[in-house]
């Protein structure tokens, strides 16, 4: 998990911020918390491709797709200025869910 999230850090990835109706959302298979209710109207991020703009949000060839209603960087590349990201802890939450705590150590 770690080595993975580092490395789409390092590809400075666009994150495209789109809102659309809830049913088109879940026909790109955004990921979304199960039970959870969400308005008619919903914020779905995409992360990547390289070439993704807000115009073009490329969601074919994107490496996430996920309901969303916080805050995030603009591009991976903001993350990467804050270190690397260590997994402090997992843990399940419930059954077949499990929780990871992360935090970017800073580089030497």
């Amino acid at each position: 998990m770690e080595r993975i999230v580092n490395e789409k850090i390092k590809e400075h990835l666009p994150m495209i911020r789109s809102t659309m109706p809830i049913e088109e959302a879940e026909k790109l298979n955004a990921q979304h918390e199960f039970g959870a209710k969400y308005p008619d109207v919903v914020s779905v991020y995409s992360l990547g491709p390289v070439d993704a703009t807000q115009g073009s949000p490329v969601y074919e060839r994107a490496f996430s797709i996920e309901f969303c209603g916080g805050p995030h960087v603009s591009n991976t590349s903001e993350i990467e200025k804050g270190g690397t990201f260590k997994i402090q802890k997992e843990e399940a939450v419930a059954a077949g869910i499990r929780r990871i705590k992360a935090i970017l150590v800073p580089n030497s």
